[in-house]
Protein backbone atom coordinates (compact mmCIF):
# COMPACT_ATOMS: atom_id res chain seq x y z
CA UNK A 1 0.00 0.00 0.00
CA UNK A 2 1.56 3.53 -0.84
CA UNK A 3 1.77 6.00 1.50
CA UNK A 4 -0.77 7.65 -0.19
CA UNK A 5 -3.93 5.42 -0.23
CA UNK A 6 -5.78 4.88 2.61
CA UNK A 7 -6.61 1.17 3.63
CA UNK A 8 -10.26 -0.33 2.32
CA UNK A 9 -12.48 -1.14 5.45
CA UNK A 10 -14.17 -4.38 6.03
CA UNK A 11 -18.01 -5.18 7.24
CA UNK A 12 -18.76 -8.63 8.37
CA UNK A 13 -22.18 -8.81 8.07
CA UNK A 14 -23.83 -12.27 9.31
CA UNK A 15 -26.52 -14.45 11.14
CA UNK A 16 -25.94 -14.16 14.73
CA UNK A 17 -22.43 -15.65 16.05
CA UNK A 18 -20.79 -16.17 12.70
CA UNK A 19 -19.15 -13.02 12.36
CA UNK A 20 -17.95 -12.45 15.09
CA UNK A 21 -16.40 -16.29 15.97
CA UNK A 22 -14.26 -15.67 12.59
CA UNK A 23 -12.87 -11.95 13.21
CA UNK A 24 -11.88 -13.36 16.64
CA UNK A 25 -10.21 -16.53 15.48
CA UNK A 26 -8.05 -14.21 12.68
CA UNK A 27 -7.46 -11.69 15.17
CA UNK A 28 -5.95 -14.77 17.45
CA UNK A 29 -3.95 -16.12 14.56
CA UNK A 30 -2.71 -12.63 13.26
CA UNK A 31 -2.79 -10.78 16.33
CA UNK A 32 -3.85 -7.37 15.18
CA UNK A 33 -5.87 -6.99 12.20
CA UNK A 34 -4.42 -4.49 9.57
CA UNK A 35 -7.70 -3.23 8.16
CA UNK A 36 -10.20 -1.42 9.96
CA UNK A 37 -13.36 -3.59 10.59
CA UNK A 38 -16.28 -4.48 12.15
CA UNK A 39 -19.35 -6.92 12.86
CA UNK A 40 -22.73 -6.66 12.34
CA UNK A 41 -25.17 -10.03 13.12
CA UNK A 42 -28.29 -10.67 11.87
CA UNK A 43 -30.56 -12.24 14.62
CA UNK A 44 -34.04 -14.18 13.16
CA UNK A 45 -36.28 -11.79 15.04
CA UNK A 46 -34.15 -8.31 13.98
CA UNK A 47 -35.65 -5.25 13.34
CA UNK A 48 -33.78 -4.60 9.80
CA UNK A 49 -34.51 -1.02 9.31
CA UNK A 50 -32.61 -0.81 12.70
CA UNK A 51 -29.76 -2.82 11.49
CA UNK A 52 -29.89 -0.87 7.88
CA UNK A 53 -28.56 2.08 10.35
CA UNK A 54 -26.56 1.13 12.13
CA UNK A 55 -24.32 -0.53 8.74
CA UNK A 56 -25.00 2.98 7.47
CA UNK A 57 -23.09 4.63 10.35
CA UNK A 58 -20.27 1.63 10.39
CA UNK A 59 -19.61 2.50 6.98
CA UNK A 60 -18.82 5.66 7.44
CA UNK A 61 -16.68 5.15 9.96
CA UNK A 62 -14.70 2.66 8.18
CA UNK A 63 -14.48 3.92 4.47
CA UNK A 64 -11.14 6.04 5.24
CA UNK A 65 -11.46 7.02 0.97
CA UNK A 66 -11.13 3.61 -0.01
CA UNK A 67 -14.41 2.13 0.06
CA UNK A 68 -15.14 -0.90 2.37
CA UNK A 69 -15.75 -4.42 1.55
CA UNK A 70 -18.37 -6.36 2.68
CA UNK A 71 -18.15 -9.46 3.76
CA UNK A 72 -21.37 -11.82 4.25
CA UNK A 73 -22.19 -15.41 5.28
CA UNK A 74 -25.09 -16.50 2.89
CA UNK A 75 -26.02 -15.23 -0.31
CA UNK A 76 -29.85 -14.46 -0.46
CA UNK A 77 -30.20 -14.34 3.25
CA UNK A 78 -30.80 -11.83 5.64
CA UNK A 79 -27.42 -10.50 6.23
CA UNK A 80 -26.48 -10.38 2.59
CA UNK A 81 -30.11 -8.29 1.87
CA UNK A 82 -28.80 -6.08 4.24
CA UNK A 83 -25.92 -5.82 2.54
CA UNK A 84 -27.36 -5.50 -0.81
CA UNK A 85 -29.14 -1.83 0.81
CA UNK A 86 -25.73 -0.36 0.77
CA UNK A 87 -23.55 -2.30 -2.34
CA UNK A 88 -25.94 -0.51 -5.05
CA UNK A 89 -25.81 2.72 -5.43
CA UNK A 90 -22.57 3.46 -3.33
CA UNK A 91 -19.45 3.53 -5.73
CA UNK A 92 -17.32 2.89 -2.76
CA UNK A 93 -19.02 -0.76 -1.03
CA UNK A 94 -18.54 -4.17 -2.97
CA UNK A 95 -20.37 -7.05 -1.41
CA UNK A 96 -19.08 -10.82 -1.64
CA UNK A 97 -20.99 -13.75 0.43
CA UNK A 98 -19.55 -16.88 1.62
CA UNK A 99 -17.94 -15.59 4.32
CA UNK A 100 -15.34 -18.27 6.01
CA UNK A 101 -12.04 -17.44 7.99
CA UNK A 102 -10.16 -18.46 4.63
CA UNK A 103 -11.70 -15.48 2.91
CA UNK A 104 -10.83 -12.88 5.94
CA UNK A 105 -7.07 -14.46 6.11
CA UNK A 106 -6.73 -13.70 2.98
CA UNK A 107 -8.11 -10.28 2.92
CA UNK A 108 -6.43 -9.35 5.88
CA UNK A 109 -2.56 -10.53 4.38
CA UNK A 110 -3.33 -7.97 1.65
CA UNK A 111 -4.07 -5.31 3.29
CA UNK A 112 -2.10 -3.30 0.60
CA UNK A 113 -4.96 -3.98 -2.31
CA UNK A 114 -7.66 -1.70 -3.21
CA UNK A 115 -11.11 -2.46 -3.24
CA UNK A 116 -11.48 -4.61 -6.28
CA UNK A 117 -8.36 -6.34 -5.98
CA UNK A 118 -9.58 -7.62 -2.47
CA UNK A 119 -13.01 -8.71 -3.89
CA UNK A 120 -10.94 -11.16 -5.75
CA UNK A 121 -8.74 -11.97 -2.91
CA UNK A 122 -11.95 -12.43 -1.09
CA UNK A 123 -12.78 -14.78 -3.27
CA UNK A 124 -9.66 -16.85 -4.17
CA UNK A 125 -9.01 -16.25 0.11
CA UNK A 126 -12.64 -18.47 0.41
CA UNK A 127 -12.58 -21.01 -2.69
CA UNK A 128 -8.69 -21.67 -1.86
CA UNK A 129 -9.94 -22.91 1.92
CA UNK A 130 -12.42 -25.68 0.55
CA UNK A 131 -10.01 -28.42 0.38
CA UNK A 132 -10.78 -32.43 -0.82
CA UNK A 133 -8.98 -34.76 1.03
CA UNK A 134 -9.46 -38.40 1.19
CA UNK A 135 -9.15 -38.49 5.36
Amino acid sequence: MSDASPPVGILLISHLGVASAIQATASRMLGTLPLRNAVVEVAFDADMDQLARQVDLLLRGLDQGAGVLILTDLYGASPSNLAERFDRGRTHTRRVSGLNLSMLMRVMNYAEQNLDELVNTAVLGARGGVVIDRA
